[in-house]
């Protein structure tokens, strides 16, 4: 199939960059700074070994002496405010449209007003007024709609995979029906048509089910999906549902997808005892390898790698421990963003 030259990239596009918004003491991660800033120094290292890193920060100059053994000529700092660390959902969304990057700058309100935004919500045309975008981007203010990027799966060909809960969450577009934000998502993204999963949830989750949290496109034939069989996991039903749903999705052929099932990771608790969104299906796609999320499950870990690596046979599936990214009520995907090849400005 000819792609056309105006679409909303997958994200096995290839890539000029991802970004990293830094953790720093006044974000939510301050009672575990430590922990998690290994754990991004791990995320960043196996990243810049393989394209550039954009990292946005408060301090640069503190932030290089956290990146032990990385390719610091891949790695960009950007000194910008940010209330947190969340670059899927405050980061630009990129659309191709006539051959050209666009970058788009949707609201985000801390998903549905849960949370302080008010530095975050600004950072992607920050990033242009600075020069961050190379000359030929066009940005796009987006700002009449509240829309996050882990909302969204492409699959680079018309296709747009998300979920009725989180778009249709209290404080998001409530003067939108689903039929009107079907439109505009169509409108906006030059879309053939929208995928909607009416079932599907993780306990702990504070966007109210990003689908990046449950379903995944792999390639334009291809979902990988959090499945679970544990009949006592109050899990069970939702997601037995969801994959019902998937089950009987076609393809823009007409076919059924090729489904690759990830195992529901292991229950992860957090100091209170409520349980915590650990999931496989937040995985980051970058220019030749899979980051996957692991958690402390080590038979699981292999089980959702093995999966991917299915799912993705010309990349590298590396394992990347999370569990402190999950204390925060989110994983790998959640804090990264990527941005088309010919979207980041060389230096």
């Amino acid at each position: 199939m000819l792609k056309s030259s105006t679409f909303f990239p997958a994200e096995w596009h290839p890539q000029s960059a991802i970004q990293l918004t830094w953790p720093h003491a006044g974000t939510d991660w301050f009672a575990s700074l430590h922990e998690v800033l290994e754990c991004y120094a791990e995320i960043a290292r196996n990243i810049a070994e393989r394209q550039m890193l954009l990292i946005i920060c408060h301090e640069p100059e503190e932030v290089k002496t956290q990146l032990k053994g990385c390719n610091l000529n891949n790695i960009r700092l950007h000194k910008l405010p940010t209330n947190d660390t969340w670059a899927r959902d405050h980061g630009g969304i990129t659309l191709v449209e006539d051959g050209k990057p666009v970058i788009l700058d949707f609201r985000f309100n801390g998903w549905g007003l849960k949370f302080a935004a008010n530095h975050d919500n600004l950072l992607t045309r920050r990033m242009y007024t600075d020069g961050l975008f190379a000359p030929k981007v066009h940005y796009r203010n987006c700002q009449h709609m509240v829309l996050e990027g882990g909302a969204l799966e492409s699959d680079g060909a018309g296709t747009l995979l998300t979920t009725v809960d989180c778009l249709m969450a209290p404080n998001r577009n409530d003067h939108l029906n689903k039929e009107e934000i079907e439109a505009k998502l169509k409108k906006i993204f030059h879309l053939k048509r929208v995928l909607w999963l009416h079932y599907g949830y993780l306990e702990g989750d504070d966007t109210d089910s990003h689908v990046d949290t449950l379903a995944r496109f792999c390639d334009p034939q291809t979902i990988a999906y959090v499945q679970c069989q544990e009949q006592d996991d109050p899990h069970f039903e939702a997601l037995q549902k969801m994959e019902q749903e998937l089950l009987n999705f076609k393809t823009l052929e007409g076919e059924p997808y090729r489904l690759i099932p990830l195992p529901m990771a292991d229950i992860a608790l957090d100091e209170e005892g409520h349980r915590l969104p650990a999931t496989y299906a937040n995985f980051l796609i970058i220019n030749g390898a899979v980051l996957l999320p692991f958690y402390a499950n080590a038979v699981k870990n292999q089980q959702a790698k093995e999966a991917l690596e299915k799912a993705f046979p010309q990349h590298e599936i590396i394992g990347i421990n999370c569990e402190p990214l999950i204390q925060q009520h989110g994983s790998l995907h959640c804090i990264s963003m990527q941005y088309p090849a010919g979207v980041i400005a060389n230096e």
